[in-house]
């Protein structure tokens, strides 16, 4: 069970490395998503298996494959690119660093506040699945703040459509009403050809 653990924490590791090296955007989404496999290989070694279905079913099969696409459809100049992360790597490195500072502190110190597992008020049983007590948890305990996330998503989904849709002068917009009512009558033209004066001077019959 160890050298699974330390397989799938060394994959993890380098995927990360790889996702922030890659200068190919598609090749850094291409890795992030070999991550999130690991992790939940992870997850599977913790007995955390609905966590690592959830991490290949919406991580990996949605997210990850929507960047993968949104990616690829951008028209991305990789030279600008390129120019942009080179100037904004110091930055980065100066946030790496207290990133790796806060996790280093938050790890030191939690390894003196750890609750052993018999007094914790959610430990699960052994005869109960994983996917129940996690649904258990969030329709009972913490039913308040799960129907609230959902709704603060529900707001942020309704706004990014209600962006999209704004009128803009120039740009074409699809009226469902004007398609529907549309029908032979209103929609077609019989042209009356007469053979002597040519093609130029058509009769329209509605």
């Amino acid at each position: 069970m160890a050298i699974f653990f330390y397989m799938f924490a060394t994959l993890i590791v380098l995927s990360g490395i790889m996702v922030i090296l890659s200068r190919n955007p598609v090749h850094a989404v291409l890795w992030l998503i070999f991550a999130f496999c690991n992790g939940a290989g992870l997850m599977v070694l913790m007995g955390a298996e609905f966590i690592a279905m959830m991490l290949i079913i919406i991580y990996v099969g949605a997210v990850a494959v929507l960047f993968l696409f949104v990616v690829m459809m951008l028209d991305i100049k990789f030279s600008e690119f390129k120019g942009s992360v080179d100037s904004e790597m110091s930055f980065a490195f100066v946030m790496a660093f207290f990133l790796f500072v806060d996790l280093a502190v938050i790890i030191l110190l939690g390894t003196k506040t750890i609750v052993p597992i018999g007094s914790v008020t959610f430990a699960i049983l052994p005869d109960v699945g994983n996917a129940y007590a996690v649904g258990r948890l969030l329709y009972t305990e913490f039913i308040l703040p799960f129907q609230t996330a959902g709704i603060i998503l529900f707001v942020a989904m309704v706004a990014s459509i209600s962006l999209t849709l704004r009128r803009r002068s120039g740009v074409k917009r699809q009226n469902a009403a004007e398609q529907m009512a549309r029908n032979k009558d209103n929609s077609l033209s019989v042209a009356q050809v007469d053979g002597k004066s040519g093609l130029g001077n058509l009769n329209y019959d509605n």
